[in-house]
């Protein structure tokens, strides 16, 4: 158990949160969610004991050990991948470590032989004789390779390098586990692997995560930071979502009576609650939710933008012919191949084991990058708009005003205008003087958006479009491409995402190319799919299924 009590934090005169209590049992899952800047990471922070608050007290309940997510990828760099994931139990590790030292000493004492002994002991105790096992087989899991393990660190690539701090914090069976965007830079399957991990994990877990499909199955409780406040809700974000924009349509809604009001709300927990007969953590969950308060629900503060997709032009027939495009590099063939006509209408999600695949598949389509073998033709009659995984070369040059930044993309030169299109991605009043080289992540995301919205384009390019997005971008996105009239290529890690806006999965290996009119989801359950997926990675052909 870990408690909260009266937990201020304050930078100048911005409060992000004050006299918080918060209390975390045993066996729930918290997804913590705030908007950009809400100070998630920080609470995080504050709980593992890695920054202060101003005020206010963190109780961990004695004897419990913590293991948090590290979010530094080059500091186990010298350190064999194994004993890089057992370091993650630090007890575990110190005794392992005085038991070899005195086993190496030539020569070995009497005394020598009492402590070793005694670590002996206690390496039983902390079932220690299968600890190697453990790690191996958490690594496994996560996705990296036997013939890896004993490898160093810095000798593996930067996906993989955050698939060993993950195995890292979830080894040795944490009392409380503090994770930080653990799907960042993780595939689906990976990710899937993870939630099943977390929903048999018996132990506390606090989450951070822009990922609504993950936060979904893990989640037991939210913990929203609001209006200066930390409140904690039970179920998980789609609950507290729903739920809150039901509260604030009653709200906007003056004169609806009370017990209507009432009615409405539990009509909304109790549809809710039949829904969770369906989950995995389906007993405890419904049962919170049937115990639910109904004051507790309230309307958030969150704004969402506006994002409208239209098309100035409709597309004729022809979208986008590729014909055995194939990409090199550096002796690795990333795809090959790749074969496929893009049809009016197409929703398409390119996925592809290594993220560097699908980004430079879309490179070479905007024509950053040249294929080293094949070709590709769009149709006459198309415009597109690509939305890179890497926008940075938009804002290199000479800083300037987001209002003169935006309107070097438009034909539309009037400040109304301008304006209109950064409003919607809630850049108003004098935030459109905000010079473009002082922008954050997400803020160069929602101007990319507002660029790529005036374009009016027929076709649509996106590569991790959700990167560095808070939850309400992600789920205006997500809204704006299900309504999109258009045609659509993209790549993401984010299930909900993909599974609600695909119509067609096509996946780049080093062989070759699948190619399935399905959602995510029917594309993962396929048993027959997942079997070429692994000859098409392993293999030593090139191969497509229709």
């Amino acid at each position: 158990m870990i408690r909260v009590n009266n937990l201020s934090l304050q930078f100048g005169k911005r409060i992000l949160f004050d006299e918080a209590d918060v209390l975390f049992a045993p066996g729930n899952c918290y997804g913590v969610i705030g908007a950009n800047g809400a100070g998630k990471s920080t609470f995080l922070k504050i709980l593992a004991g890695q920054k202060d608050a101003n005020k206010g007290t963190v109780h961990i309940e004695p004897g419990k050990r913590m293991a948090v997510l590290k979010q530094d990828h080059f500091k186990y760099d010298e350190v064999p991948v194994l004993n890089t994931v057992l370091m993650g139990h630090q007890k575990l590790w110190s005794l392992m470590q005085e038991k070899d030292a005195i086993y190496a000493k030539p020569d070995f004492s009497e005394a020598d032989g009492i402590r070793a002994s005694e670590l002996e002991g206690v390496f039983a105790e902390m079932d220690g004789w299968n600890a190697e096992p453990e790690a191996a087989s958490l690594l496994s899991g996560i996705g990296i390779k036997e013939a890896d393990h004993y490898k160093l660190v810095k000798d593996l690539n930067g996906n993989q390098k955050v698939r060993v701090l993950l195995a890292q914090a979830l080894f040795g069976d944490p009392d409380i586990l503090i994770l930080d965007e653990p799907t960042n830079d993780i595939d689906i399957e990976t990710i899937t692997w993870l939630e099943d991990f977390l929903i048999d994990f018996k132990n506390t877990v606090i989450v951070v995560s822009h990922d609504r499909h993950f936060l979904d199955a893990v989640c037991t409780h939210t913990v929203d930071i609001d209006f200066g406040k930390i409140n904690t809700f039970t179920g998980n974000y789609s609950f507290w979502y729903e739920s809150s924009q039901l509260a604030l349509q009653q709200k906007l809604s003056a004169n609806k009576k009370t017990e209507d009001k009432r009615k409405e709300m539990q009509a909304f927990i109790d549809r809710f609650s039949a829904n969770a007969s369906k989950s995995k953590q389906a007993t405890s969950r419904r049962k919170m939710l049937e115990k639910l308060n109904l004051e507790e629900i309230k309307p958030s503060s969150r704004k969402y933008p506006g994002i409208i997709l239209s098309q100035l032009r409709e597309a004729g027939d022809q979208i986008l012919d590729i014909r055995d495009l194939g990409l090199t590099l550096q002796g690795q063939s990333l795809f090959r191949s790749i074969d496929f006509t893009v049809n009016k209408g197409d929703k398409i999600a390119i996925l592809s084991k290594n993220s560097l695949a699908t980004t430079q598949f879309f490179e070479i389509l905007n024509g950053s990058t040249q294929a080293s073998e094949g070709t590709f033709k769009f149709g006459q009659t198309i415009t597109s708009a690509y939305l890179p995984i890497d926008n940075e070369r938009f804002f290199s040059d000479e800083p300037m005003p987001l209002l003169d930044w935006l309107r070097q993309y438009s034909t539309e030169k009037d400040e109304q205008f301008i304006r209109g299109f950064l409003g919607k991605m809630l850049f108003s009043g004098e935030e459109v003087h905000k010079l473009s080289n002082v922008l954050s992540g997400g803020e160069k995301v929602r101007c990319m958006i507002s660029r790529m919205m005036m374009a009016e384009a027929n076709l649509i390019m996106l590569d991790e479009p959700t990167n560095h997005l808070d939850l309400e971008s992600i789920t205006a996105f997500n809204n704006a491409l299900i309504n999109y009239q258009g045609t659509l290529l993209f790549s993401s890690h984010d299930h909900q995402f993909i599974q609600t806006v695909a119509n067609r999965i096509i996946e780049l290996t080093p062989n070759g190319i699948i190619d399935q009119l399905k959602t995510l989801d029917e594309y993962l359950a396929d048993q027959q799919i997942q079997e070429l997926r692994t000859e098409m990675y392993e293999g030593e052909f090139a191969h497509s299924i229709p």
